[in-house]
């Protein structure tokens, strides 16, 4: 048994303009479409599990009216038969037997056990089940699909029916947070969203007629080639016009900017009705421009414009805080209409990173007897030989990084890093460095301000070691580095930089990757995948597996790169850790307590669980790494890691 949820969606901006980026495959000269597009708050939940046959139950009130329990063999013709006839359970049907004649899978059982999300309200109830069934479908089969290929079937099982619904529906299928598609003829691309502010959205069904057959029918005339002034005016709103919009909301968004997104939205509706309205009377709206207009919540928002295809369907706005937001959706409930609210929370950026050096660095011996492996001086590409530490520790910093933890055998151990980063040299000492170098110097006196110190004094396992900063961590995600791996960035961003920047769009807890050979996979931990991305850089984990065979790796874990060949991935060594993994490594160890059993304390192992949990994805990012722990890859390090990149 499997739950699932899936949001319906609401259309931020950009309305319209995934059809009509479609229209580039007929005239190169229309512009590419783009929408900002959230998954909402309300949505559909239900339990899948494997069946022989394709069914769907409900016992819930809110589809009492419509709703009569379904059943039909998985059989294509059934399937299809059942998809066009208009019926309520049409869209699952279009989309089972879509699953059924590419991908050969058996039935699924659907007991859909809560609904929020209100139905013909143009907040895609209709591709909310669409993708619900195709997830199931996707889980339940082991297909690896990833989130755009289910929101491709869900779009592909809804279009067999009678439903002519647009590209940006099935964005539900990306959850509850913002992201912007492009819509480049038969391309679409997905981005989510930097959200830096909270942003509280009110949306309501106006409860009015809205004919939306005819709305789609008179703006696609101004479509592939404009015949007048009013259609080259259509075009230019859902290309040139838009494309400026969307730029500026996305950097709003990402600003946190609400009450230049507020204003943006009122620009936006009134650039429709001056350029698309004239296009159809069924887009004069007078109920939309009534509640747009109304005096008694000017005082609550910062901008409002319709939804969807518009007409007097639904609106939405943007509240100025939490206060305003309850205030505005009851007066819309307490005046004929139905109001829901939405809140769109910032994404957590990482303020914090942690390093364990708490190992013995017995393969260095006998050097580490006189000094700790993070210690060891690095030839640096500008000139300067630096502790491995501190260049870990500058990497963070300039990543934005603004405390660290460094997780130690016992306290002992910190008298080395208290005197390096937190000592000041003698005058004596000072008078022999040149000017770059005393300005450095203070550098490393600023470094130290930064510095926070856990120990742990039992040596049970690494993911023990990175228990002990649970406390320091409080709940936010945070970074962790190895201390005895380096990292150079090919591109203009830190390796850290990356990491966090991918964070902040997806929001999951991350792993670093990179592909290896497959003959040295038994030595590492591999996972594997699907791409999310057409760049093949974010992979949404589907297994990891701990030192496997090669033979075993080569059927089961590859993941297809741009040429159609498998590689194989290992971590990179940088992790954006989530409270989740904290928590389930406090409960790894109370077991292991209660067993009296002496087993390391694995952080793969807990990452695992969360992953199963919660989701993983691994980034692989622009840069090197350099292991510094066994003195191979040491001289490898002192080696490579000077030399300027190409």
């Amino acid at each position: 048994m499997v739950k699932i949820f899936v949001p319906g969606r609401l259309c931020l901006f950009g309305e319209h303009t995934d059809w009509a980026g479609r229209y580039r495959t007929m005239n190169a000269d229309i512009e590419i479409g783009a929408s900002i597009v959230t998954g909402i708050e309300q949505g559909i939940y239900a339990e899948v599990e494997k069946s022989n046959t394709f069914d769907l139950t409900s016992d819930i009130p809110e589809l009492e009216s419509v709703w009569e329990d379904f059943s039909c063999r998985m059989n294509e013709h059934e399937l299809r038969k059942v998809a066009k006839s208009g019926s309520f359970f049409c869209y699952c049907a279009g989309v089972a037997s879509y699953m059924l004649e590419w991908y050969k899978v058996g039935g699924v059982s659907i007991r859909i056990t809560g609904m929020t999300l209100p139905l013909k309200s143009g907040l895609s109830s209709s591709a909310a089940i669409c993708v619900l069934v195709a997830r199931a479908f996707n889980l339940l089969y082991n297909l690896n699909l990833n989130t755009m290929g289910e929101m491709n079937i869900a779009y592909l099982g809804e279009i067999r029916t009678s439903s002519r619904c647009g590209r940006l529906d099935q964005a539900c299928a990306f959850g509850v947070k913002p992201i912007l598609m492009t819509f480049d003829g038969d391309e679409i691309t997905v981005e989510p969203l930097i959200v830096k502010k909270h942003l509280h959205w009110v949306f309501a069904d106006l409860c009015a007629d809205k004919d939306t057959k005819k709305i789609l029918h008179d703006l696609n005339k101004a479509f592939p080639f404009a015949s007048n002034k009013k259609e080259e005016g259509a075009q230019k709103a859902l290309g040139k016009h838009n494309l400026d919009i969307i730029r500026r909301a996305k950097k709003f968004i990402a600003s946190g900017d609400t009450k230049a997104l507020g204003a943006l939205m009122a620009e936006t509706e009134h650039m429709f009705n001056k350029y698309l309205t004239p296009m159809s009377d069924a887009l004069k709206a007078p109920k939309l421009a009534q509640v747009l207009n109304d005096p008694n919540i000017q005082d609550w928002i910062y901008g409002g414009k319709g939804v969807g295809s518009h007409g007097d369907g639904s609106v939405q706005f943007l509240a100025k805080d939490a206060d305003c937001q309850l205030k505005l959706e009851d007066y819309l409930n307490n005046n004929g209409l139905k109001a829901y609210k939405l809140t769109i929370n910032p994404m957590h950026t990482i303020r914090k990173a942690i390093i364990p050096v708490a190992g013995f660095g017995t393969r260095l011996y006998p050097a580490t007897r006189c000094m700790r492996k993070d210690f060891i001086p690095i030839p640096c590409p500008d000139g300067m030989v630096r502790p491995a530490i501190m260049i870990l520790i500058e990497e963070l910093v300039k990543s934005g990084i603004e405390d660290i933890c460094l997780i130690l055998g016992d306290k002992e151990e910190r008298k080395q890093y208290r005197k390096f980063f937190e000592t000041p040299l003698s005058e004596e000492h000072l008078a022999k460095l040149n000017p770059k170098q005393r300005e450095y110097e203070n550098r490393i006196l600023d470094l130290g301000k930064r510095l926070h110190y856990v120990y742990q004094e039992q040596k049970r396992g690494f993911g023990h070691a990175v228990y002990q900063a649970m406390n320091f961590a409080n709940r936010e995600p945070v970074l962790l580095m190895l201390g005895d791996t380096i990292y150079r960035s090919t591109s203009n961003k830190p390796c850290a930089l990356q990491m966090i920047e991918a964070y902040e769009r997806y929001n999951y807890l991350m792993v670093s990757i990179h592909p290896i050979p497959l003959s040295d996979v038994s030595r590492y931990g591999i996972l594997s995948g699907t791409w999310e991305n057409k760049d093949r850089s974010i992979l949404k984990v589907s297994t990891m597996h701990e030192k496997p065979k090669a033979s075993y790796a080569e059927e089961h874990l590859g993941v297809e790169n741009e040429k159609g060949e498998n590689e194989y991935f290992s971590v990179f060594g940088q992790y954006i850790l989530t409270h989740e993994v904290f928590e389930q490594l406090e409960s790894d160890i109370a077991e292991a307590d209660r067993n009296n059993s002496n087993r390391e304390i694995e952080l793969t192992s807990a990452l695992e669980r969360v992953r199963k949990k919660n989701g993983m994805i691994g980034i692989r990012l622009d840069g090197k790494m350099y292991d510094i722990g066994n003195p191979t890859a040491l001289h490898n390090a002192m080696l490579h890691f000077p030399m300027p990149n190409p």
